[in-house]
């Protein structure tokens, strides 16, 4: 079961992550996400990020190290990592990394509730959204092989995950528009005539071939 965490939003790991390398004001960790592309790795708001590092710092896991001020700009405050910011950090990820949990894509949202659209319509959708993920996959792949030559895998495994797990929803989808395409999902006809006519079908209907 996932610990409770002081700071749960994950911004704050990769915030403990980037000062493990210096410490740095809230500007330059924000550019320094923002240079590494985890805004592709986590959902971000950036407007939250002075939240979470007061947050990080009232909970002790990061403090003020030294304040600069650079020409006529406001004084900003420099923070690091303390020991037990350190520690949060390897548990957290250790927890992350180690134990999976349930997580609630979109599209498993969606398709929880799918049946209230038509059969014929479902498969345009899944035939376009297969459509579109293939080619979004191809392009990523080029542009991992072409990183590949120059960024240490080490660093690259984040981006093989995702490709990963799109590339498990793109096998999926072919799959399921075969199936619905093709009529063999069981329960086809059922849903089609509820919506020809209104009529809930019994689950014995959805369960077995029409």
């Amino acid at each position: 079961m996932a610990k409770r965490r002081k700071v749960g939003n994950l911004l704050g790991l990769h915030i403990l992550a980037t000062l493990t390398v210096q410490s740095m004001h809230p500007y330059e960790i924000a550019a320094q996400l923002r240079a590494f592309g985890k805004d592709q790795d986590i959902k971000i708001q950036w407007g939250s990020l002075y939240t979470v590092v007061r947050n990080l710092e009232k909970h002790g896991f990061i403090e003020a190290a030294e304040t600069v001020r650079e020409g006529r700009r406001p004084e900003r405050t420099v923070y690091r990592l303390t020991g037990d910011g350190r520690q949060e950090m390897t548990d957290w990820l250790r927890e992350l990394i180690g134990q999976p949990e349930p997580e609630y894509p979109r599209l498993r949202s969606a398709l929880s509730v799918a049946g209230v659209l038509p059969p014929d319509e479902m498969i345009e959708l899944i035939r376009q959204r297969h459509e579109t993920l293939a080619a979004e996959n191809e392009a990523a792949r080029a542009a991992l092989a072409a990183t590949r030559r120059e960024v240490p895998r080490l660093f690259l495994i984040e981006a093989e995950y995702a490709l990963a797990m799109r590339e498990a929803e793109e096998a999926w989808l072919a799959g399921l528009h075969r199936e619905l395409h093709d009529g063999s999902v069981p329960g086809l006809g059922a849903w089609r005539r509820f919506h020809e006519t209104g009529v809930m079908p019994d689950l014995s209907e959805l369960l077995g071939p029409d």
